[in-house]
């Protein structure tokens, strides 16, 4: 069973059983699917074909048994309220939100109908629901936990270089969920004496400015969050990372594929497949706020051995047996 495979067992598979029988009773007409996003459509693309292929799998044949409508706010979250009130005014049967800003403006622009919100960093905390087992009101979906995980980020890092005393969070800083997680590092950081400052990676200007903070304050090392948005930049990073030479920590995998040097996280495309089992669930009846919020239970570590050695980074063997996949 591969690791994409195992993560949605552990997400909930025993939950997430449909009756065959349910396969046959899709609609008359097609269900109409809404998404919402921050982020652009093409550095998204491959996760949401993990959501129309789970779509597909259940029996949902797009432009026949669905229809899609969605919105990208491409890097500038500011947008996302006023897209959050187009979809909801089209009045969809659900609407998937990926990332926690989506999902905030979402959850502003209807009481009424259904969401599902994708990797949201701490639902409980940024106010989307009661609690994880019965979140309530109109919203459900997955968590990636990265609030849970920031203390790991730090000790991985420290483990490769020992000495790091000033790190660098790199996200979006407009982004509630990126924040949250922020200030979880921070709290993890601070009775090691290590200084965490965040800095928005939204574009590649800011991205260019971040670097130029870490080069001239020195600091030791950088982590990068899961969000979307940051992503897109994720080929820049990599390449200003390798100037300084300073190591980081990823908390998506493809950074790694792409020459970073670790990551520690969640398998996101599961998370896609997960909400369009939801997604098909809420169109079947179900009540949003009566299906559990859920979170992953496998974590996986990437090492990228050629790169540390670029990094004149030598990788402890005890942290090489450890890791789940190491790119030669």
């Amino acid at each position: 069973m591969n690791n994409r495979r195992k993560l949605l067992v552990a997400l909930g598979a025993g939950a997430l059983a449909i009756p065959f029988c349910a396969f046959a009773q899709l609609r008359d007409r097609p269900a109409h699917i809404a998404t919402l996003s921050g982020a652009d459509q093409d550095s998204s693309a491959p996760l949401w074909a993990m959501f129309r292929k789970r779509l597909h799998e259940l029996g949902y044949v797009e432009g026949t048994s669905y229809v899609i409508e969605s919105r990208w706010a491409k890097g500038d979250t500011e947008r996302l309220p006023s897209l959050a009130a187009e979809l909801a005014a089209l009045k969809p049967g659900v609407i998937v939100a990926d990332g926690t800003p989506s999902a905030l403006a979402a959850k502003q622009a209807t009481v009424s109908i259904p969401i599902v919100a994708i990797r949201i960093a701490d639902p409980v905390k940024a106010g989307l629901a009661a609690s994880l087992a019965r979140p309530g009101g109109n919203l459900t979906g997955t968590t990636i936990v990265t609030t849970n995980i920031a203390g790991k980020w730090l000790e991985l890092l420290r483990e490769v270089a020992p000495g790091v005393r000033s790190l660098a969070f790199l996200n979006d800083t407009s982004n509630a969920g990126a924040m949250l997680t922020f200030r979880e590092l921070q709290e993890q950081a601070r009775p090691l004496g290590v200084k965490v400052q965040a800095l928005d990676g939204r574009n590649r200007s800011n991205v260019e400015q971040a670097f130029s903070t870490i080069a001239r304050e020195r600091m030791d090392g950088f982590v990068v969050g899961t969000n979307a948005v940051v992503f897109a930049q994720r080929h820049q990073i990599i390449e200003a990372a390798a100037r300084p030479r300073v190591p980081a920590i990823y908390a998506r995998r493809e950074y790694v594929d792409a020459g970073g040097l670790m990551s520690y996280g969640t398998d996101l495309s599961a998370h896609y497949s997960h909400a369009a089992d939801y997604g098909y669930r809420i169109l079947q009846g179900a009540k949003p706020g009566d299906l559990p919020i859920e979170q992953p239970t496998k974590f996986e570590l990437v090492i990228n051995l050629k790169t540390a050695r670029t990094l004149g980074l030598t990788i402890p063997q005890s942290l090489l047996v450890r890791a789940d996949e190491v790119i030669q």
